[in-house]
């Protein structure tokens, strides 16, 4: 694809049109899209997980005959009340908390068992659950918001180079519930100028930030693509490719950095307005074998605490940033001044913004949380729907106690040594082992912390 750079002024001009000529074809259908929901590898397949799509409440369950994620609404049929509050039952059945009525992988109702033996209420139309059709591809679970007839002929958003040479590529996987928009944080992955100040000094440095020219096509419904060709850290890395695939997928790629291929995707994927999902994917294909491995034997856990400190970077300024800018009665491009070449991407963004359309736009943001504790909680956005965080959490709680316990049997035991006449030099290594064991005692309820809630100041400010 040829590449034209437009300057900002030109997107900016364009972004303040008025499209009084637009058809309903112009606006764009944010139900009839396949949305990443979850890295299947993080979904707990004992019990039912719940989810909010496009303000639509979902339960995803795993059918252990068919070996297949299901996806219901997450309301029974009989009052409403939540499935994903039941349990999957021993013959594979998901089962409502509130009268037992159990549901097939079909959403067909197998059994109610309050009607009478030769009932047949359980085969009424009415009993059925509602599906939503689901496939997994490339590790993650997608889930059709539309009508389930358009869902054969909508394409599955996953990222084409990761089709290629598919034993080569080690990734890292988070997701995370955001407090912003999925519209802001589409915005931001896309600024690659923010990662300088932002991200200093996990994964930028504020020496990287001059000025660049970022190239643009064209800007249709499909989204857009992009290009860098001096690429981050002053060029260290080599030219970076960039794709907006509309609505909610976006990939930068570094095909030939010093170390291999390098990408950063980003899916956002809306639960209400001022919320999202994201799905973060970070692929690597490297020349050397020893990274390669350093990866793969890096627990999955510690990889998404790590993933967390960098999503916080920015999380607390987004939430107020978006609230700021609706709260005004001025267009975007009024609102906020984009004069460098390094916002192209921003700009191109908001023009498709503005073109085609968002997912709820008759809504108004919630007021903005003030309370930094709540923006930065880890445990109900990440933890207690991680499978591998859920997992480490609990163990790291269990060797903590019995740390504790140790310390405690060891105290005892120095006195007793006095009674039972044991040697100086024994007494002083029960004495000596005591404050070691102490400190990893304090680390591991660190560690358990991180788990629960975010740090606080970022290190861009330490």
């Amino acid at each position: 694809m040829i590449l034209e750079c437009v300057s900002p002024t030109t997107i900016c001009s364009c972004l303040c049109l008025k499209f009084m000529s637009e058809t309903s074809s112009d606006i764009f259908d944010w139900s009839e899209v396949w949305y990443p929901v979850h890295f299947v590898q993080d979904i707990d397949q004992t019990k039912p997980t719940r989810f909010v799509l496009l303000e639509q409440p979902l339960v995803i369950w795993w059918q252990e005959k068919t070996q297949q994620w299901i996806v219901f609404s997450d309301r029974c049929p009989h009052r409403l009340a939540p499935l994903s509050e039941g349990r999957i039952t021993e013959d594979g059945c998901l089962e409502c908390p509130y009268h037992g009525w159990a549901f097939t992988e079909t959403g067909s109702c197998d059994r109610i068992p309050f009607q009478a033996e030769n009932g047949t209420a359980h085969t009424h139309p009415r009993a059925t659950a509602r599906t939503y059709p689901s496939q997994v591809a490339q590790g993650i679970l997608f889930v059709y918001a539309g009508k389930p007839e358009n869902a054969t002929i909508q394409p599955l958003p996953i990222v084409s180079p990761l089709e290629e040479n598919v034993e080569e590529w080690v990734m890292v996987d988070v997701f995370r519930d955001i407090p912003y928009d999925v519209t802001t944080l589409l915005e931001n992955v896309l600024d690659t100028s923010h990662v300088s100040f932002t991200h200093h000094p996990r994964v930028g440095n504020r020496a990287n930030a001059k000025d660049f020219l970022l190239e643009v096509s064209a800007v249709d419904k499909s989204g857009f693509t992009g290009f860098w060709e001096e690429g981050p850290r002053r060029g260290k890395l080599g030219s970076q490719k960039t794709t907006f695939v509309a609505p909610g997928l976006m990939w930068h790629d570094i095909a030939e950095s010093p170390f291999g291929q390098v990408m950063t995707v980003v899916y956002a994927t809306p639960i209400t307005k001022g919320k999202c999902r994201t799905l973060v994917r970070l692929p690597f294909r490297f020349k050397s074998a020893i990274p390669r491995l350093a990866f793969k034997v890096t627990p999955r856990w510690y990889a998404h605490l790590n993933q967390m400190s960098i999503l916080e970077d920015d999380q607390i300024f987004l939430h107020l940033q978006e609230r700021a800018i609706a709260n005004t009665d001025a267009s975007y491009t009024k609102t906020c001044y984009l004069p460098t070449r390094s916002d192209q991407f921003v700009i191109a963004y908001r023009k498709w913004v503005e073109t085609y359309g968002e997912p709820f736009p008759h809504q108004v943001f919630a007021p903005a949380e003030t309370n930094r504790d709540v923006l930065l909680e880890r445990y109900h956005s990440h933890t207690k729907n991680c499978r591998s965080c859920q997992t480490a959490w609990k163990r790291i709680q269990k060797l903590k106690k019995l740390v504790a316990i140790a310390i405690l049997l060891l105290w005892i035991a120095l006195p007793l040594g006095t009674i039972y006449q044991l040697s100086f030099w024994r007494i002083w290594a029960i004495a000596g082992v005591i404050p070691i064991m102490a400190g990893v005692c304090w680390k591991l309820h660190q560690l358990e912390h991180r788990f629960l809630e975010g740090e606080y100041p970022p290190t861009r400010n330490t």
